[in-house]
Order: structure tokens, then C-alpha cells, then sequence
């Protein structure tokens, strides 16, 4: 076998993100056996490492893993997170994060609801809506930080509610 030894580094290793699911595995076949022909390992080798060597192949799929996340992350530009009575926008800029946070002052809506979501789209203005905006410098590497709020439930968005509610409060 003429790749280097990994062996030594992802004894190193430790994982910056989580691993990916079997499903994103699974949507990311063709990109992982790109990414096991860069160590030189081919179909077969890769079947006899995951027999014989279920603890390297484990890292290898870790090390994946973090370059996908890695990747996703560094594209990444807006985040929103939609509860019953709140909603969070997040906009990543390259030093500072500027969140929206909206609350519902109204218990008798939800915005879980689609009817009640629309009706806030439609009405944005209205009274039942707190709106607070602020921004603030990263205290961890920017990645991470959209990385913990995404395991908290975010949702990586195209920031079109984010630039549309923004526009609306200054």
C-alpha cells in the first residue's frame, strides 16, 4: 500500500463537528469515494479496512465528515430558527453575526402554523410582533459558531426572511 500512514494522525484526530448521518452518506457516495481514491484506497481496500479495521475506517469517514461540514459551513451565510412564539435570523458576516429575533406576543397564534406564518408574512407590522436586532463579534472560529446553533436546531436558509424583515426594522 503506497499511502501515507494515517495511522499515526488520526491517532491525533479529533473531530471538529459531528459525523455525518447515513443519509448524507448516502448522498455523498460519489464525493466519499473521491475522497478515499485522494489516500489511494479503491472499493476493494475500502471493504477490507472496514472489516479488519473498523477503527480506521471510522476516522476516515470522521476526517469526511469534517471536510464536508467544513465546506457546507464556509458557504454558508444565513441561518433562521422557527419556534411557536419566536423566530431567530442569523446573518454570518466575515467578523461580526447579526441576529433578528422576533417574538410573538400573541398566544393564540403559532408560528409553527402555516396560517399563522403567512398571516405574520402578510403582517409583519402588525403589534402582536416584537422585533430586536443586534450584532456581535465571534467569540469561537465563525464556523463553529453556525455549527452549534444548526446542532440547536437552526436551519441553513438563502436569508430571504432575514434580508425581508431587516429591511422592514432598519
Amino acid at each position: 500500500m503506497n499511502r501515507p500512514n494515517w495511522a499515526v494522525f488520526l491517532c491525533q484526530y479529533f473531530m471538529k463537528y459531528r459525523q455525518l448521518t447515513k443519509e448524507q452518506f448516502s448522498a455523498l457516495h460519489k464525493e466519499f469515494a473521491l475522497f478515499l481514491a485522494s489516500q489511494q484506497i479503491d472499493a476493494k481496500e475500502w471493504e477490507k479496512i472496514t472489516k479488519e479495521k473498523p477503527l480506521i475506517a471510522e476516522e476516515e469517514m470522521e476526517i469526511f465528515s469534517d471536510v464536508v461540514w467544513e465546506d457546507v459551513l464556509s458557504k454558508t451565510e444565513y441561518l433562521e430558527h422557527i419556534s411557536e412564539n419566536h423566530i431567530n435570523l442569523f446573518k454570518y458576516e466575515s467578523d461580526v453575526i447579526i441576529r433578528i429575533y422576533i417574538n410573538l406576543k400573541n398566544s393564540n397564534k403559532n408560528f409553527l402554523k402555516n396560517d399563522d406564518f403567512q398571516w405574520f408574512l402578510k403582517n409583519p407590522l402588525d403589534e402582536q410582533f416584537e422585533y430586536f436586532k443586534a450584532e456581535k463579534k465571534y467569540t469561537k472560529e465563525r464556523n463553529q459558531e453556525l455549527f452549534e446553533l444548526i446542532e440547536m436546531g437552526s436551519q441553513i436558509s438563502k436569508g430571504e426572511l432575514f434580508t425581508t424583515i431587516n429591511q422592514l426594522i432598519g
